[in-house]
């Protein structure tokens, strides 16, 4: 007898069903939105502080290590290393991981140790409860044994 293989569609299915799956396509649904939050955060606070020490366009700031360095846009002369893009792209990121810390990640760590607290503590008083349901057996087993005859004694005591 062959046994039946699943085909590839039920493996498929199989995969897509899994919990981590969807948990993770929900996480890039919402990473993306909260991209747009934290790049206005960027553009709309960051910039203009970082502005007030020269331009509020981060893109701006550059170094020319083959010069003339001249020109904007698509006519430029030169070679320059754009280091305001990469600040910002690191800022951007920092802030990113800070929000996502302190608003995700150590709420729910306190709280899973909230909850392993708890469970942890339900499982403590049920053990003290199973210790002391033995021990009240062990003292009737021992009652009920002491209120016994004696037995082979090859005598009774009428």
């Amino acid at each position: 007898m062959s046994e039946k293989k699943p085909s590839v569609l039920q493996g498929f299915k199989a995969f897509l069903m899994r919990g981590n799956v969807v948990d993770l396509a929900v996480a890039v649904v919402i990473g993306a939105a909260f991209t747009n939050i934290v790049n206005s955060v960027v553009k709309g606070i960051i910039n203009p502080l970082v502005g007030t020490i020269g331009t509020q366009n981060l893109d701006n700031y550059n170094s020319c290590i083959k010069g003339p360095c001249r020109g904007t846009g698509d006519h430029l002369t030169g070679v320059r290393i754009l280091w305001g893009s990469v600040l910002g792209a690191t800022l951007t990121f920092v802030i990113t991981a800070a929000v996502v810390y302190f608003l995700m990640v150590l709420p729910m760590s306190k709280y899973l140790a909230r909850m392993e607290a708890r469970r942890k503590a339900k499982e403590g008083t049920h053990e003290v409860m199973e210790v002391t349901e033995l021990e009240v057996l062990k003292e009737i087993r021992d009652a009920l044994l002491a209120q016994q005859p004696q037995r082979g004694s090859g005598h009774d005591e009428r």
